[in-house]
């Protein structure tokens, strides 16, 4: 069996078990595993379908695997935090070996999120690996690294997750300071230049379809201005729903205003802001969403940050030619970043058809702080922004408005406090930063004591409540929670 066409190849079985709604949640049918070869359930699905009293639930119980589809966290009574923190990441860990469904095959083992993420996530596993260099679990760190760069060499780039129907985009690129997280821990500078290889084939990737584009137009994830200048988009290759929210897709499309629709849904998947008012048009409505108009400040910052991880790489080799490329690379991105995202009081994304930033208000402006591409007038002036804007009693929220999306304000997600708490403390802002990293750790512990459970997101405004929103219920495990609350304790 092809595993990268599995859900191709079970089409129609597939469409019918997910527009008939037997399982709570979609993505169940995208981590099944076919108990026997694929045409011999189609066969059977199309002999036994129009049979009286046909169970589909049934039918489809008796020819998939559901092993792992949900992880649920055995509990013991009120352990410490950190002490459930360590036994979470032995319970977290998986093997892929082997392909299986839709599952990738990875050559080491790895963490996953937890809840009803079962599989391998690219940006995740950065947030993760804070938290593995605290308990000293370096092996996993290295892990992570090395099933990255597996993936890179053999795919082209790390998937937004290791499943088959995410092969059509990534996640924003972190695997360069996932590099920076090792060296700093082990001190090996040699990683840079084990892995410049992989770092220059992840950089083609985000930069295919630059060659020969024109002013004012796009390409893939590259975007020319129309003053000639480079950004880059997120951006995924297919324009279909996504197998894992199909039905959710099919629905949110009968009034959409795009013909895109579905890549501009899946491209705001690459960001892994799925979803947020940030990608409406009206800021308001998921018809809307425009995400491929759009070039992000977070993605632009992160590519600088591969573009002087390259020059690094070459200048240990020394391979002159090409650390003088990205010194110049990063050169002009640190200017676009300037021109292009900087708003007077916070930075933005900007809009490739309007030539204007775009109206939300989001914690992406942190990523110039977090890097140190800000200068100190700019810093300060987002710390105020931050101050004023963002910061609540339970930690940074994302946006500065409220929708029913998960990514839009009050909600506080775990990676954008450690962004926070390591911009405000880059710049000398030492207070801020800890009350930053006092609020949502207080949040986090006051949910854990309640519950017992270490959440995906938190509300910042609410302390009393759990966070909402989005298009499945609030996950718990929770990987990169557990990850930015030891580092930040340890701070």
């Amino acid at each position: 069996m092809n595993n990268q066409l599995y859900i191709q190849e079970i089409q129609a079985l597939f469409e019918d078990i997910q527009r008939s709604k037997i399982f709570e949640d979609q993505k169940t049918m995208t981590d099944a595993v076919p108990l026997f070869p694929v045409s011999e359930i189609n066969e059977k699905y199309d002999n036994e379908k129009n049979a009286e009293g046909f169970d589909l639930k049934g039918f489809v119980l008796s020819n998939f695997d559901f092993l792992g589809a949900k992880i649920s966290i055995k509990r013991e009574e009120r352990l410490l935090i950190e002490i459930h923190i360590e036994k979470l990441w032995d319970e977290l860990t998986r093997t892929a070996y082997e392909a299986k469904g839709t599952l990738l095959k990875l050559p080491k083992p790895y963490i996953v999120p937890g809840g009803r993420f079962n599989e391998f996530f690219y940006w995740d596993s950065y947030f993760i690996m804070l938290g593995l260099q605290v308990s000293g679990r370096v092996e996993m760190m290295e892990n992570i690294v090395e099933n990255c760069s597996y993936l890179i060499q053999t795919v082209g780039f790390v998937p937004n997750a290791s499943r088959t129907h995410f092969l059509s985009r990534s996640q924003p690129p972190y695997f360069s300071l996932m590099l920076d997280l090792l060296f700093e821990t082990t001190g090996n500078e040699e990683i840079y230049t084990q892995y410049h290889d992989t770092l220059e084939k992840e950089y083609a990737f985000w930069m295919d379809g630059e060659e020969g584009l024109e002013k004012d137009s796009s390409s893939k994830r590259v975007i020319k201005t129309k003053d000639g200048d480079i950004l880059n988009r997120y951006y995924d290759a297919e324009n279909t729903p996504r197998p894992e929210s199909y039905l959710i897709d099919i629905e949110d499309h009968e009034n959409a205003s795009s013909e895109e629709f579905y890549r501009n849904i899946r491209s705001g998947c690459e960001s892994g802001w799925d979803f947020s008012s940030r990608w409406f048009a009206d800021g308001e409505t998921i018809q809307t969403i425009e995400t491929l108009n759009l070039s992000e400040v977070d993605l632009n910052c992160l590519l600088w940050h591969l573009e002087k991880t390259l020059a690094k790489s070459s200048a240990l080799q020394g391979l002159t030619e090409r650390e003088n490329y990205f010194i110049a690379r990063a050169k002009n991105r640190k200017q676009a970043i300037d021109t292009y995202f900087w708003d007077g009081y916070i930075y933005k994304d900007y809009h490739t058809k309007k030539h204007a930033k775009t109206a939300s208000e989001h914690i992406c402006t942190l990523y110039p702080l977090f890097l140190g591409l800000a200068s100190e007038e700019q810093a300060k002036v987002v710390a105020g922004t931050i101050a004023e804007k963002f910061l609540y009693q339970g930690g940074l929220v994302t946006t500065t408005k409220k929708t029913i999306q998960q990514w839009d304000f009050p909600n506080a997600w775990a990676p954008y406090q450690w962004l926070g708490f390591k911009g405000m403390k880059n710049y000398g802002f030492d207070e801020l930063a800890d009350k930053i990293k006092n609020n949502w750790c207080s949040n986090v512990e006051r949910v854990y004591d309640n519950t017992g459970k270490l959440m995906e997101k938190y509300n910042a405004l609410d302390i009393e409540t759990v966070a909402g929103g989005g298009e499945y219920p609030n996950q718990d495990g929770f990987g990169w929670t557990n990850g930015v609350y030891l580092k930040l304790k340890q701070n």
